[in-house]
């Protein structure tokens, strides 16, 4: 049985059906085949130019593939950073090469050091929006400039919410699972308090800001009460915060990501705010890492996990399958919201997942070079059986 989400996508219907019927792919078993519009992830992290080493933008388009994405947005963390158009120029020479849309930031400030705003006006014509990910713009003169001159651009401001000061050598959250076992932590306060300040800056000058992977309860209720003032605000959280919590912490770096994952309250705040529209979409952060890089344990281990392969099995299991939310709902999260807030066109891009057969996730099987991800293991429903992104098959597994 082969199926659209919902009548919502009735268009999307005609044309993936007409394009399953001409390659004949059309299921003859009796599993359960749902159809999607493309999945788009704006933040995920594709280390080329700089750190290939880690991920290409070819490994990692092969990834969302596979992950049922067909548009994805990398962040500028890279090397040399994209904060001039002649850096960005080497990242959109490799992006002509993916299987998928991707479409680049560029950095807020100069090799993301906050003292100098990047050259946004020449690569405001190339890039979905502007972040410093990785790193907090630490003045807030800085990030008024900044939003002044994207508002002028008619651009987002994406912000990586960090306060230096306050991160006191942490690496995991601040709570119950560090002081038991021995680890410095990450206070909550780091995160929130730098959004509070920004979402100021962004009531005062009407710059469009989002706010990249909350992780707190506190962040949760600040948006909130941001939206009903009418601030141009919106926001995004992680798979993992939203189905694991420090709870759920092994001394292994794929559990290891920044923010950290935070206690079951903050987990219970975020699942609140995916329900009543205080977290707009969910993105996954996807960062990954060499094998090495992250065999080192919680303490030594780099910060950030894959996520592009497992993010949808990992949602409809936990939260659409328990009925947290609906299967429409986590397509508005997964598709609708980023394309809209990003002002991305997928037309026609669509993917299907077979949804009624369990399997195990096997990190072995992913097409990222990255391996670490806290679901290794896991039993989960919906495997990516077709992908198609600008009319062809990205990913197809339609057995």
């Amino acid at each position: 049985m082969i199926r659209i989400v919902s009548e919502k996508y009735k268009s999307l219907e005609r044309y993936s059906t007409d394009f399953l019927s001409s390659a004949g792919l059309l299921p003859e078993n009796e599993k359960e085949y749902i159809i999607f519009p493309g999945f788009c992830d704006v933040h995920v992290h594709f280390r080329e130019p700089g750190f290939s080493y880690k991920e290409t933008i070819l490994s990692g388009s092969a990834a969302a593939a596979h992950g049922g994405y067909t548009a994805v947005c990398p962040m500028p963390n890279l090397r040399p950073a994209p904060d001039c158009l002649e850096n960005l120029g080497i990242e959109l020479e490799a992006i002509k090469e993916s299987p998928v849309r991707v479409f680049p930031y560029g950095t807020i400030t100069k090799n993301e050091e906050g003292a100098e705003l990047s050259d946004m006006e020449e690569m405001s014509g190339y890039v979905c929006a502007f972040s410093d990910d990785g790193r907090g713009v630490q003045t807030a003169e800085m990030m008024k400039s900044a939003m002044l001159r994207a508002k002028s651009l008619g651009k987002i401001i994406a912000a990586h919410c960090e306060v230096n000061s306050l991160l006191n050598g942490g690496y995991i959250h601040l709570g119950r699972y560090a002081a038991t076992h021995g680890h410095r932590g990450i206070s909550s306060e780091s995160e929130y308090l730098q959004t509070a300040r920004d979402i100021k800056l962004s009531e005062e000058t009407g710059c469009a800001y989002h706010v990249c992977h909350i992780s707190t309860k506190e962040n949760v209720e600040q948006i909130r009460a941001a939206k009903a003032r009418g601030v141009n605000i919106t926001c995004e959280t992680g798979p993992h915060y939203l189905t694991l919590c420090e709870d759920d912490l092994q001394e292994d770096g794929r559990f290891k990501m920044n923010p950290p994952l935070r206690s079951a309250a903050d987990r219970d705040a975020l699942i609140a705010g995916i329900k009543d529209g205080t977290i707009d979409m969910i993105a996954t952060d996807h960062a990954p890492h060499s094998r090495e890089e992250k065999s080192k344990g919680l303490k030594d281990s780099l910060m950030g996990i894959t996520g592009l392969e497992t993010a949808f099995p990992v949602l409809y299991t936990k939260l659409v399958r328990t009925g947290v939310i609906t299967l429409e709902e986590l397509t508005a999260l997964l598709s609708d919201n980023p394309k809209k807030r990003f002002d991305i066109d997928t037309e026609n891009d669509f993917t299907v997942f077979e949804v009624s057969e369990p399997y195990e996730i096997d990190s072995a099987e992913f097409l990222s070079m990255g391996k670490a991800t806290p679901f290794d293991g896991m039993t989960v429903y919906g495997r990516c059986a077709l992908t198609v992104c600008r009319g062809k098959a990205v990913y197809e597994d339609m057995k």
